[in-house]
């Protein structure tokens, strides 16, 4: 214990207090006793806080962990934010949760302290994707929700995202007063763990239908799905929520042909076929991909832990299945959206779609191409969601989406949706078989009329308190020393979205960046490529994204094209990384 900071060892003295039960307080000494000082140092060094998508965190003991304890100071902090936000009204939350370990005693435990604070709840009764838990809080006019999910992190996290009565996750202000109300609780005497359970109202499957009806109403061209209805789709929920919704999704929108990966059925917060159960990796979607090749499938899905995204397999031009990136599959469903919908004339008044500032300017092209507005967010798609609950009805809110596979068509929730994304990826597919077309030579098409963009993502991981400083130093010394060029290209402009401004490196002319401040350097260069350095908000990683464009003549000359702008990214990511 005498090489563990102060603090940390006063946080430590405080676990193992009769405060804590006595497995908890077990668990603290064992990990003093084997003298585990990086695990306490990490365990102890800070509290959990709300990043963008809540609280997230390893499981175990400890003010840095997901426990009953950092969780119950969640929700108790989250109930008196919501009794001074609505006085004098009966306040109403939901709450669900995914198949990672403890989700579901996790879940229990926040429904338990919602209702012992008086306040309503409507718990699932079974695990159910986010997008449903964004759904159920509007459809039961709820003030809040909680979905206890670390989305696609690898199974020793869980995590804690709580939501406002728009159906999106907390943003500004609510973000900081709840982190504030919850700060304020300085004893787990303050926690109400127990009391008033016939406040806890129970969610059946009844929801379930009355969500997939609702996203049914989006189809643009059920009459492709119908000519389609024995496309070939193979789907996976790598053992997570996605089984609950999305063959039923499919199915009532008129796919007949959807083959489950049976390895990756049953929800299992072990993951036993990944390491990560996230569709952005390749082992992941290895079992889905494998599944489409035996059965020489249409289209390949699968989604993460809590179904809030999707990745995609389809066949290229040599016959064999490629898995698309998550810019691909959002310029892919903006122009299927866009497209369609303009030849129905149904873009409808002031219609936007919205991208994050690391997401690809393609969709902005195609947005542009077809008259309709384009909006800009940070990163995190509660960015998104508040963007159309402020706009409202004033605006038309299409499509819309995150380079880290979240989509989002039509405005019946405020997250990203992987069910919904499904169906339309599926409809999307019939569409263009119906006109003769693959998705990869519709996506070869996008890039000939609007230009070829090759992007790529690089996260480094930095665990526990001296990962955390070391992000920060790596964004430090960025900023000490800013590139002037990067693969040899001249570097235009240096967006600080730190600082909220922009630099033209050639006059020094500085302007105002209007989205809050975030911990984001981008680089523009003289060729309009784009390079971004962002340490993550839900996971221990620093990512950096590049995004590069060039003009395809003829499709046949995609594969060459491509090697020559991979190249061209891996010299701009080598000047940046290392």
């Amino acid at each position: 214990m005498e090489n563990l900071d102060k603090d940390i060892q006063k946080k430590i003295e405080d676990w193992l207090t009769p405060s804590y039960d006595e497995g908890t307080r077990k668990a603290v000494q064992d990990l003093i006793d084997n003298n585990e000082v990086t695990e306490l140092t990490d365990s102890f060094y800070r509290d959990l806080e709300f990043g963008t998508g809540g609280l997230r965190g390893i499981m175990g003991v400890g003010s840095n962990r997901m426990n009953k304890y950092t969780i119950g100071k969640a929700t108790q902090g989250l109930s008196n934010y919501l009794k001074k936000q609505f006085p004098d009204q009966e306040i109403k939350v939901a709450v669900s949760y995914d198949s990672r370990n403890n989700s579901q005693a996790f879940g229990q435990l926040v429904a338990k302290v919602f209702a012992a604070n008086g306040i309503k709840v409507h718990f699932f009764n079974e695990l159910r994707p986010t997008p449903v838990l964004s759904f159920a809080i509007r459809h039961f006019g709820c003030q809040s929700g909680v979905m206890l999910t670390a989305s696609h992190n690898p199974k020793e996290y869980n995590g804690y995202k709580a939501y406002w009565n728009d159906g999106c996750q907390l943003t500004a202000p609510h973000d900081k007063n709840v982190i504030d109300e919850v700060n304020a609780i300085t004893s787990v005497s303050d926690i109400k763990f127990e009391g008033n359970t016939h406040n806890i109202l129970p969610v059946g499957n009844e929801i379930d239908q009355i969500y997939i009806d609702a996203n049914k109403t989006l189809s643009i061209h059920p009459e492709a799905v119908l000519a389609q209805k024995d496309l070939k789709i193979v789907f996976s929920p790598i053992h997570g929520t996605g089984i609950t919704i999305v063959p039923k999704m499919l199915a009532a929108w008129g796919f007949e042909n959807v083959s489950v990966v049976a390895e990756q059925a049953t929800p299992d917060g072990n993951f036993p076929t990944v390491i990560y159960p996230n569709p952005e990796e390749e082992d992941a979607m290895a079992p889905a991909k494998k599944k489409g090749e035996e059965i020489d499938a249409d289209l390949v899905l699968a989604t993460d832990p809590d179904a809030d995204r999707v990745g995609i397999a389809v066949k290229n031009n040599k016959g064999q299945f490629q898995l698309l990136n998550g810019n691909q599959i959002g310029s892919l469903l903006v122009y299927y959206v866009l497209s369609a919908k303009s030849d129905l004339k149904q873009l409808g008044a002031n219609p936007y779609i919205v991208k994050t500032i690391v997401t690809s300017n393609l969709q902005a092209d195609i947005a542009d191409h077809y008259g309709v507005k384009h909006y800009e967010t940070l990163t995190g798609f509660k960015y998104i969601g508040e963007l159309i609950t402020n706009l409202g009805d004033s605006a038309q809110y299409l499509v819309g989406g995150e380079e880290s596979y979240g989509f989002l068509v039509g405005d019946l929730v405020r997250d990203k949706d992987a069910p919904n994304s499904c169906a339309f990826l599926a409809e999307m597919t019939a569409y263009f078989k119906s006109k003769g077309k693959t998705v990869y030579e519709v996506l070869l098409d996008i890039y000939k009329e609007f230009g070829c963009y090759q992007e790529k993502l690089i996260s480094l991981t930095k665990e526990g308190k001296a990962g955390a400083e070391e992000i920060q130093a790596m964004m430090a010394g960025l900023r000490h020393n800013l590139p002037t060029t990067l693969g040899g290209i001249k570097v235009r402009e240096i967006r600080d979205y730190q600082l909220s401004q922009i630099t033209d490196m050639s006059t020094g002319e500085r302007k105002a960046i209007s989205l809050p401040k975030s911990d984001v350097l981008q680089f523009i260069t003289v060729d309009g490529d784009v390079i971004s350095a962002r340490p993550s908000g839900t996971e221990p990683k620093i990512k950096f994204y590049c995004s590069v464009k060039e003009s395809l003549q003829v499709n046949a000359d995609y594969f060459n094209l491509q090697n020559v702008l991979e190249a061209k990214v891996d010299r701009m990511m080598k000047d940046i990384v290392g």
